[in-house]
């Protein structure tokens, strides 16, 4: 097993990021989007999520070559690890995405399958696995309908969306003008299909640590 010891925590690294934006942003992006972390808090949605203890939805999506994926057919193998991410435009994603990559062998050494989940375009999410020469399923969540059905959906505020249109082009990204994202959430869920752990937080530099979700899997 890879000695995590070695490197600096998932956190820490997206810590570092949020620091060198904070020191670089104009106060009045910065109070947008502090604003807009705020509004996802009052929205309940954190109370409302899929929580640890809950059973996990099935679903099918098709990965980033247009193959058909079951939660249900990789939890016949063993415990699955489903994370949501933004969009390859989003640096702290591509940060995490990367991280998960080398966090893979210790994941499958306690037999889990890893799944990320985003509401990228095929096309788009292909690329973003190919970027980040990614080795576990990437699917396409269009229209958030896996990602509502678990009750992580949010729309961002006009003003986050106004900057994240005319900065990343999210409409381009996901194929629609709804302006909602998903939480970047991540599940841990045992064979039976429950939630034996999660990760939900309304700030997206937030993210689950590798070593919190290996814990689970050791545990299970």
């Amino acid at each position: 097993m890879q000695n995590n010891q070695e490197q600096p925590t998932l956190q820490s690294i997206l810590d570092a990021k949020k620091a060198d934006f904070n020191s670089k942003a104009p106060e009045e992006k910065k109070q947008l989007y502090a604003e807009g972390i705020e509004a996802v808090e009052k929205s309940g949605i954190l109370q409302n999520a899929k929580k640890e203890g809950d059973q996990a939805i099935d679903f099918t999506l098709t990965n980033a070559t247009g193959k058909a994926i079951k939660l249900s057919t990789y939890l016949e193998q063993g415990p699955v690890v489903l994370t949501w991410y933004r969009g390859g435009w989003c640096p702290y994603c591509n940060l995490t995405m990367r991280r998960l990559q080398q966090e893979l062998p210790n994941f499958t050494e306690a037999g889990a399958t890893l799944l990320a989940l985003t509401p990228e375009l095929p096309d788009r999410s292909l690329s973003t696995a190919e970027k980040h020469e990614l080795q576990f399923e990437v699917l396409s969540d269009v229209g958030h309908a896996v990602a509502k059905s678990y009750g992580i959906v949010f729309e961002l505020t006009p003003e986050v969306a106004k900057i994240y249109q005319n900065a990343f082009d999210l409409h381009g990204y996901n194929g629609d003008e709804s302006n909602e994202l998903p939480l970047a959430a991540t599940y841990v869920i045992d064979q039976s299909g429950k939630i034996r752990y999660a990760f939900l937080d309304a700030e997206y530099r937030n993210r689950a640590e590798p070593t919190a979700i290996l814990q689970v899997l050791n545990n299970l």
